[in-house]
């Protein structure tokens, strides 16, 4: 793709980028209303069977995706024209997801300028090494790398590391703004789950919403891994990297049946939000459908998304993403020619 082609490709976005007042408040009655309900109904099941519960619950983590997705437009400034009111919504959906406005925005803000890029990691990002960087780390980081790697720990782990203490807590660097708004998210939590035990009791809340955390908190790092780490990704070093490229090679197309679809926001269409981070959700699959050069895209499925979980290393020679079992065969493989 040419630079004029890429320049080309981001100027067709623009008709995507402007939000709509109406869809943006139609979308926020159509998740937070069936999630409270959701939530009473769980509660309401909780005196027949804990099994009936469960299912409920499974179906709110549901919309609390949906929340997040709300979260993560209002983080972009795409979700309403004015600001003060991406700021409003992102403050109380951040509450309801557990994650700090500011702090996510600005994280998310360098992430999305950073993708992909081999010299620009560390913020905002999953962890990745190369295949030479893992081959010349002391052990210490190897294992560490590869616990942070790990599907368990990730996925079962990952929830509570990172919604429950990580964004507990300022970054060193935080400017004020991002400190107060992170005291006041946990604050607003705090407050929160406090009028939760007051209204149903202390029991009756964790049985519901211990379940609704772990399962949003999965499905939400499920979906931020997946869409970046598939095999013929996108990385490159910084004299390389191109954005646009970073874009439409280096985030996947997430294909998902329509149900998933609309539960997660149209998120499964990374390659145009990260072309183009101003397209609210509501407008990503119409762009992506409208744009011939976006079909280039990898596309995955649910059940080819499942290979992702043994890419561990970035290999820069076949410019794929490889297994720790790969990284063995390409190292042996190196010693022969050596000799």
């Amino acid at each position: 793709m040419t630079q004029a082609q890429q320049a080309k490709l981001r100027k067709d976005m623009m008709p995507y980028e402007k939000s709509d007042a109406k869809k943006s408040i139609r979308q926020m009655i159509n998740t937070l209303v069936p999630l409270f309900l959701l939530w009473y109904a769980a509660y309401a099941s909780l005196s027949v069977s804990y099994w009936l519960t469960l299912p409920i619950t499974i179906v709110a983590a549901g919309f609390v995706i949906r929340t997040f997705i709300i979260f993560h437009d209002c983080c972009h400034q795409s979700f309403f024209k004015s600001r003060k009111a991406n700021d409003i919504i992102g403050y109380i959906t951040g509450v309801i997801t557990l994650v700090p406005y500011q702090q996510w925005k600005n994280c998310h803000a360098i992430h999305h300028a950073t993708s992909s890029n081999l010299d620009k990691r560390g913020i905002g990002d999953m962890w990745v090494l190369t295949v030479d960087e893992y081959e010349a780390a002391p052990l210490k980081t190897k294992i560490g790398y590869r616990i942070y790697r790990n599907p368990f720990v990730m996925l079962f782990i990952g929830p509570i590391a990172i919604f429950l203490v990580a964004y507990r807590f300022n970054r060193k660097d935080a400017r004020k703004k991002e400190k107060i708004n992170t005291h006041l998210t946990n604050i607003g939590i705090v407050a929160l789950y406090a009028f939760m035990c007051w209204l149903v009791g202390w029991q009756a809340f964790v049985l519901i919403q211990a379940p609704i955390f772990f399962i949003s908190g999965m499905l939400g790092i499920w979906l931020f891994y997946v869409q970046h780490q598939f095999e013929e990704s996108y990385f490159e070093h910084e004299d390389e990297w191109s954005y646009v490229l970073a874009a439409v090679e280096g985030s996947s197309y997430y294909k998902l049946p329509k149900v998933l679809q609309w539960i997660t926001g149209n998120i499964g269409f990374h390659h145009v939000h990260h072309l183009s981070p101003k397209v609210p959700n509501y407008n990503l699959e119409k762009a992506h459908d409208e744009t011939p050069p976006l079909h280039r895209a990898t596309t995955i499925t649910l059940r080819t998304s499942l290979a992702s979980l043994r890419f561990s290393l970035w290999d820069e020679e076949s410019k794929t993403f490889v297994s720790f079992k790969d990284h063995k065969r390409i190292m042996m493989r190196k010693s022969v020619s050596l000799k």
